[in-house]
């Protein structure tokens, strides 16, 4: 079942990020269907938060995106080359996103082993939001599209419990200094699919 958008529009960017794991991450573009089960996050909580684009309610083509009902891809370029795939939540005009950093193939596995030019499947294929979103075909000419299908959505998976999740700090936020510490990445246990990034 794709989830609704009474998931995304909840006030809790954490919560959210945290549910999202073992939700299945579907994309079906041009007729080739991909999806992957996600398996690590992380929550941006808006104007308030040093570490997200929205800080300080900053609001620019490529941000006002944020500002639009939880449901929503926002989808960026990074250092001119990494499509980053997030999610945007709470309600419209509070900035709130989830960043997609990794997901265990599913299925359409030999279509994204095509697209990341690799010859069999193993962890690197899609552990990484930049490796994932090539694996998965995203792009940012996707941001803004409603996460309710047909071409992109997210649908249940498997509930993952507390006692399976790790918590840590973000990747790449040093900038961010105190914010930098927040406890806002989730990832699975023991997953071979999370990134081998380290928070601060």
């Amino acid at each position: 079942m794709i989830l609704p958008e009474s998931f995304y529009t909840r006030k809790d960017v954490v919560k959210i990020a945290k549910e999202l794991l073992g939700k299945v991450l579907v994309t079906k573009f041009d007729g080739v269907y991909t999806a992957g089960m996600i398996v690590e996050t992380e929550a941006y909580a808006g104007i308030t938060d040093k570490a997200s684009h929205a800080f300080g309610n900053r609001r620019t083509a490529r941000t006002e995106v944020m500002y639009m009902q939880g449901g929503t891809a926002y989808v960026y370029l990074c250092y001119g080359i990494h499509h980053l795939f997030n999610v945007v939540t709470n309600v419209k005009d509070v900035p709130h996103a989830v960043l997609i950093r990794a997901v265990e193939p599913v299925a359409g596995i030999e279509e994204m082993l095509i697209r990341r030019g690799k010859e069999k499947l193993q962890p690197s294929l899609t552990a990484g939001p930049g490796a994932m979103s090539v694996a998965l075909g995203i792009h940012t000419w996707h941001t803004g599209m409603p996460l309710k299908g047909p071409e992109l959505y997210i649908e249940e998976g498997r509930r993952i419990g507390n006692k399976e999740i790790v918590v840590a700090t973000r990747v790449g936020v040093a900038y961010a200094m105190d914010d930098a510490l927040r406890p806002y990445r989730f990832y699975i246990k023991g997953n071979k699919y999370v990134s081998k990034a380290k928070g601060v």
